[in-house]
Order: C-alpha cells, then structure tokens, then sequence
C-alpha cells in the first residue's frame, strides 16, 4: 500500500501565499508522475500542476505564473508553492502520485486532501 500526505493548506487574504507539501510512503517502487490536483463542489477534479519523471511540468492556465511546483525524488516529496493567491483558488487541493509498488503493479495514488481559503 502507498500513502501520500499533504500538509500546508490554510486561510490567506488574497494577494498572499502559501506552499503545500506531500510526502509518499509504503510500498514504492518508483514514482512517475507526481503532483496537484483541486476539487470544487459538484464539478469534477481537475489538474493544477504537475511534474514527471523526465522533469517536464504542466500547469492549469489560470495558475500559470502564479504557482510552481517541485519535486525531490530522493525523498518522493511533491510541493506546491501558491503566490499571488485568489478567492477563486479557494477548493481542496489534492496531491497524486502515478506509483509503481514492490510488487510492479503501477496504480494512481491520492492524498486525502487539504483545505486552501483564500478571503479577506
């Protein structure tokens, strides 16, 4: 089993930052692709940011240049640095990675998910 847990989630004010992190463990093989996706009510999960194996990246057009993701492979971390934040950022973000485990099987991972609020 893998599990992946984020942290860093929270209120800003618009206009402001913050930086979200997810860490995976269990039974792991290799990683492939690692990343951030987001959830608003009644609408369907969509990609906000993220990075494969190679180091390529994909973004969400309404986050480009505004939020950056990176990755450490040696300690199988994911985080998401949020800048200039807006109340339409406000959802959970979740982080997802595309896992091979010790038993060469590969699956799709999901953290449980972490509140972001962006109000003044």
């Amino acid at each position: 089993q893998v599990e992946l847990v984020e942290s860093g989630g929270g209120l800003v004010q618009p206009g402001g930052s913050l930086r979200l992190s997810c860490a995976a463990s269990g039974s792991i093989f290799s990683i492939y692709a690692m990343g951030w996706y987001r959830q608003a009510p009644g609408k369907e999960r969509e990609l906000v940011a993220i990075m494969h194996s190679t180091g390529s990246t994909n973004y969400a057009d309404s986050v480009k240049g505004r939020y950056t993701i990176s990755r450490d492979n040696t300690k199988n971390t994911v985080a998401l640095q949020m800048n200039s934040l807006k109340p339409e950022d406000t959802t959970v973000y979740y982080c997802y990675a595309q896992v091979r485990d010790t038993s060469s099987r590969v699956h799709p991972s999901w953290g449980q998910g972490t509140q972001v609020t962006v109000s003044s």
